[in-house]
């Protein structure tokens, strides 16, 4: 799966990653990506990315029938630009992109910005 990046405009502070994610190896997910991830995100020297959520799905209400999510994940960015580095670096594509692969059937992602009203 192809991450396609729009531009995204600087400056606008922290995004919130929403991760939809079925499962092909779950064990793989969390054993392997996610510290190879975490990995990436040290040696680029991205401070402030945090996983704010990791939530089951119990039942989908409202949704297409052939959408089936077994969690979502939302991890916070300090910056659009340092989602944009960390997802486009070489890195990430030969340590964690092969483990997030192996360990996901299907994914969707959308970048959010936290509303405050």
């Amino acid at each position: 799966m192809k991450i396609t990046l729009p531009n995204i405009e600087p400056g606008q502070g922290p995004v919130l990653m929403l991760n939809m994610i079925r499962f092909r190896d779950k064990k793989t997910y969390f054993e392997q990506y996610i510290p190879a991830f975490n990995q990436v995100v040290q040696q680029l020297g991205i401070a402030g990315v945090t996983v704010k959520l990791v939530s089951e799905v119990v039942v989908n209400i409202v949704a297409d029938e052939h959408e089936q999510w077994d969690e979502i994940v939302v991890v916070e960015y300090p910056s659009a630009e340092a989602f944009k580095t960390i997802a486009q670096s070489e890195i990430y594509h030969e340590i964690a992109n092969p483990l997030r692969e192996a360990g996901t059937a299907e994914l969707k992602l959308f970048m959010t910005r936290k509303i405050d009203f």
